[in-house]
């Protein structure tokens, strides 16, 4: 299971995404920051920062 927390990339965010692969999360991310964050476009870096922030957990 793969885990990402926003928090960890953007400050004071408190949305934790789980998934099965990361671009899953990734798409999850990818709402979550159109939605709650109002980024239309997701910089390279961000992408980057998200993927590296991405852990996995026991089921």
């Amino acid at each position: 299971m793969k885990h990402f927390a926003c928090g960890d990339v953007v400050r004071g965010c408190t949305a934790v995404f789980v998934g099965d692969t990361d671009d899953e999360i990734l798409a999850l991310v990818g709402r979550h920051a159109r939605t709650d964050h109002g980024l239309v476009d997701l910089p390279g870096e961000l992408v980057a920062a998200v993927r590296s922030a991405i852990t996995t957990q026991a089921a």
